[in-house]
């Protein structure tokens, strides 16, 4: 018991944010040069986008790298703390509303948006919100490896907690009591995760299969409509898929992703209005 009891604190505690070395720029003199600790943080995002999280290695970075896996350990100490760099990295690419924008004079409050003026402002909670999850639900697509990992570590990065800041601070100002809070995120954003990681391993799926979405889909609904097991089912979802529209796979995601997150918003104003 008393074991586990340390495990769990050690597991808890464990994190590239938590005991400084996250601000350590190498380890001293005799470190490689033309080596930092954001190009290899780059290239480890680069690399798990093109061979996934199972195929990543130290000794594979180090060949991208063109250096001895040991000159990557002058920066990290361990894979986690890389990988853990690498997650709070991919966080830093959303783009992140003002929370507090009140009109279009805003808009250049958007944080590492490359043209301001092509960014449209979220005036309304509801807008922002969508925002924030279309924001997460692209970011899990694009990094199919972001997931497993945000359910692996803390989460505590600083680019992960500017994330989480103006999610809680756009929640906040929807009127829900305060208790409802957390439970409000919780019913948004595990949706948008849980939706964003399927969908980025189909695409994945497809990357692989060499075909195109479509195709794909074609071909999958061919042979589940043909197989006794599974043909009576998909007979019975013929009028919802249907009704459901969309000529593409792309436009089928997009059209139920959309109707979901407003049935979520439409959820959060109907507990404001009962409060």
């Amino acid at each position: 018991m008393v074991k586990a009891v340390k495990a769990a604190e050690r597991a808890a505690r464990s994190s590239v944010w938590l005991e400084g070395k996250a601000r350590r720029g190498g380890r001293g003199g005799g470190q490689p040069s033309g080596l930092d600790r954001d190009r290899i943080t780059a290239v480890t995002v680069r690399l798990l986008d093109a061979e996934g999280l199972d195929r990543f290695s130290m000794r594979r970075l180090a060949t991208e790298l063109n250096v001895t896996a040991m000159s990557v350990y002058w920066y990290v100490d361990t894979k986690d703390d890389l990988l853990e760099l690498a997650l709070d990295a991919a966080f830093g690419e959303l783009r992140l509303p003002d929370p507090d924008a009140t009109g279009a004079a805003d808009v250049a409050d958007f944080a590492d948006a490359a043209d301001a003026a092509d960014v449209a402002v979220a005036v309304d909670w509801r807008d922002q919100l969508r925002t924030l999850a279309t924001e997460y639900r692209v970011l899990l697509v694009r990094h199919p490896w972001l997931s497993p990992l945000a359910g692996r570590y803390l989460n505590i990065g600083p680019n992960s907690l500017a994330f989480s800041r103006f999610v809680q601070r756009v929640v906040r100002r929807t009127g829900l009591p305060a208790h409802g809070v957390t439970g409000a995120i919780s019913a948004v954003f595990q949706f948008v995760y849980g939706y964003g990681t399927i969908e980025g391993h189909f695409f994945a799926r497809v990357a692989d299969a060499g075909v195109t979405p479509d195709d794909y889909f074609q071909q999958a609904m061919s042979a589940v409509t043909e197989s006794p097991d599974t043909a009576e089912v998909i007979q019975e979802s013929k009028d919802i898929m249907a009704a459901r529209g969309g000529d593409t796979v792309a436009e089928m995601l997009d059209r139920d992703f959309t109707f979901a997150l407003d049935l979520l918003v439409a959820g959060i104003e109907a507990m404001v209005k009962r409060g």
